[in-house]
């Protein structure tokens, strides 16, 4: 794809990222490319929704971060909001959604400008709510203490009656990884009924419920205990977090099964949270449905991606000082059987190189 228009977020606070942001900006000078920041917060304005951040950018056709997964969950709504493509640039300590380091930029800037990147699709969630979302006063402040300002609440989709014969609002907002239902205070647990295809599947009392798209069941979810689900999957995955019920599992249902979540009457305040940052608080007999989104988060991927391979670094699950070390590969050179054409393989690897022949020692003892 030829890129137009570049858009950037930038961790302001990391000097690697915004060094990395100006090597990004002298090659889109050098491309007669225009070039916008965005999500860029100052002084006490109220930050903007996706649709206004991508309008006041001209709606770029390819948005880069640079920082670590947080930014680059900011930088994916905006470009899920828009159309465009996102290209993550890591400089944080995880990096698990972000594809190359702050040497690769421009480079990789120029692999997209000719066409010689791939685009890789992921599924997002999206909402509906009995009601839109608001935020308690006095919430704004708490939550800026050491931090920039909170998005606002999400409004009603654009083209969508406010309300359609009970089926709830629909509301403008995507979210990446999660969207996560926690009790409001330390004292009181949640009250929350889960819904799935509209059916009461189990009443919880826990600390929050978790329901997540299979790119966010490596975040909050498998902190929770929740399964790895792998990235090609389309699914709302939910996990419980700290329910007072036997049943405490994880449930993966499939792609066309809403979840839905209302607050009992004997709970207190939940708190609505997309990609980690709060957007609403639900009081009791409030509910929010979860489901797949009519729009997908488009990936700049510069090889083949390898997902269990990245799996297995960052939890450095190859590590364990009980067993033996595995190959990291197990892909035979010869051509692919016609029963597992159809099969997802990585390439086969590179060749290692040969060992240098071990030299014998002199008369002298030296080699």
């Amino acid at each position: 794809m030829a890129v137009n228009r570049l858009g950037m977020v930038v961790h302001q606070a990391r000097p690697t990222a915004v060094a990395a942001a100006r090597t990004a900006r002298a090659w889109a000078a050098a491309h007669g490319i225009s070039c916008f920041e965005l999500d860029v917060w100052r002084g006490d304005q109220p930050r903007r929704s996706a649709q206004e951040e991508s309008a006041a950018a001209g709606h770029p056709d390819l948005i880069v971060t640079f920082g670590g997964d947080g930014t680059f969950l900011r930088g994916a709504r905006l470009a899920a909001r828009n159309g465009a493509a996102a290209l993550g640039v890591n400089v944080g300590r995880v990096g698990f959604l972000t594809e190359i380091r702050v040497d690769q930029v421009e480079d990789a800037l120029n692999a997209v400008h000719e066409g010689r990147a791939t685009i890789e699709e992921r599924m997002l969630l999206t909402l509906r709510a009995s009601r839109p979302l608001e935020m308690p006063e006095g919430m704004e402040a708490l939550l800026r203490y050491g931090r920039g300002p909170v998005p606002p609440p999400p409004k009603v989709r654009p083209g969508c009656a406010p309300e359609e014969a009970g089926w709830g609002i629909p509301l403008d907002v995507n979210a990446v990884n999660d969207v996560v239902f926690e009790k409001l205070a330390r004292d009181r647990q949640a009250g929350l009924g889960v819904y799935v295809s509209a059916q009461l599947l189990a009443s919880y009392s826990a600390d929050a419920i978790i329901v997540a798209t299979p790119t966010g069941s490596t975040a909050y979810s498998f902190a929770a205990g929740g399964p790895v689900v792998s990235p090609y999957l389309d699914a709302v995955v939910f996990t419980p977090v700290a329910p007072h019920i036997a049943f405490d599992r994880t449930v993966v249902a499939a792609v066309d099964e809403p979840v839905a979540v209302r607050v009992l009457p004997t709970s207190g305040q939940v708190a609505v949270s997309l990609d980690g940052q709060l957007r609403g608080v639900l009081n009791p007999g409030d509910w929010v449905a979860a489901y797949r989104a009519p729009v997908r988060l488009r990936l700049v991927r510069l090889a083949p991606t390898q997902f269990y391979h990245r799996l297995r670094d960052r939890f450095r699950l190859a590590d364990s000082p009980a067993a033996d070390a595995a190959p990291p590969f197990y892909r035979p050179s010869a051509p692919i059987p016609p029963d597992l054409a159809h099969l997802r393989f990585p390439p086969v690897p590179d060749e290692p190189p040969e060992p240098a022949p071990e030299s014998r020692p002199g008369p002298d003892g030296r080699r």
